[in-house]
């Protein structure tokens, strides 16, 4: 008898975008892959108003796009979204890859994606053995704060207390955003770099996003934050602009454009906003062992090691 192990996944955006690349690859599935995420970057335009939409209304949208009699075709589901203003979203919900076409793949074993809004703290709960996630939930919330900077995501696990989780990071997929540290010009000397160094004599007002809190004390240490004071942008206010008052902040910088249009110098690279393969060490078996191997690989920038 076959066995179908579940893996956790993000249910939109660059993240599961970035799962499903990585799967196409390793599982030879690119018109899977392509399908959800042409649908989801579709719904995503509808719902924040870059292309017009079509008299065809949500519910009509997620019955021709989910095949529910065919486990191994992408189904979706709706997102709610309680803020004002915000429609009900389309969001990927889960499909099942059969691994019969893989090397060495036990009969009859396939995956099943599974969409979750939060996979890491699925895997923290023991509903799943294995899922991707974002790298800043993994420091925002489990992670140790130490006076040394966080710097590298193969460091991650070695910050990471066993009693407060059996969940570690198995390796990154190289979709990296940075924590980017910004600044104006005046904050900045002008014969100075803009960097940790910089922080460290640094005394006053960093303007951060106040999720953002412990990622941001764990990848600069707290001693460098010694004489630091956290400012957070007004609920209505763009993080850049929000920056650019406080004289220095740490955005999640994709391109710099924005925050050069608010005269904002960017300056050293803290740390990557990576999507990673996690695993919960107490749920493994063999079955997953391999699972964990196929969609791992070997041919990825950052690897670490998972203690049994």
């Amino acid at each position: 008898m076959g066995e179908t192990i579940p893996i956790a996944v993000p249910r939109k955006g660059r993240p599961l975008e970035s799962v499903l690349d990585r799967l196409a690859n390793r599982l030879d599935v690119p018109e899977l892959a392509d399908d959800v995420t042409s649908i989801l970057r579709h719904e995503k335009a509808l719902t924040k108003g870059t292309i017009d939409a079509d008299e065809t209304d949500v519910y009509h949208r997620l019955a021709e796009y989910s095949t529910v009699d065919d486990p191994t075709a992408p189904e979706f589901t709706l997102l709610r979204d309680d803020r004002a203003g915000k429609p009900r979203r389309i969001v990927f919900d889960s499909v099942t890859i059969p691994l019969a076409d893989v090397e060495g793949a036990p009969e009859d074993t396939a995956i099943q994606l599974v969409g979750r809004e939060e996979p890491f703290r699925a895997l923290r709960t023991h509903e799943f053995a294995l899922g991707f996630d974002s790298a800043d939930l993994v420091l925002e919330e489990v992670v140790e704060l130490r006076p040394e900077p966080l710097e590298r995501i193969a460091d991650v696990n070695a910050r990471i207390n066993p009693s407060d989780t059996d969940v570690q990071v198995v390796t990154g997929l190289a979709d990296t955003v940075y924590h980017t540290l910004l600044a104006t010009p005046e904050v900045v000397p002008a014969a100075g770099s803009l960097d940790r160094a910089f922080l460290a004599e640094y005394e006053g007002p960093l303007c951060i996003e106040p999720r953002y809190e412990r990622l941001v004390q764990a990848v600069l240490g707290t001693q460098t934050l010694d004489g630091v004071e956290f400012r957070y942008p007004e609920a209505s206010r763009e993080e850049e602009a929000a920056i650019a008052d406080a004289g220095l902040g740490v955005y999640l910088t994709v391109t710099g454009s924005t925050a050069r249009d608010h005269g904002l110098l960017l300056g050293e690279r803290l740390f990557p906003s990576e999507t990673v393969l996690l695993e919960n060490t107490v749920e493994t078996t063999d079955t997953i062992d391999y699972v964990r191997s196929v969609v791992n690989g070997s041919d990825l920038e950052t690897e670490l090691t998972v203690e049994p």
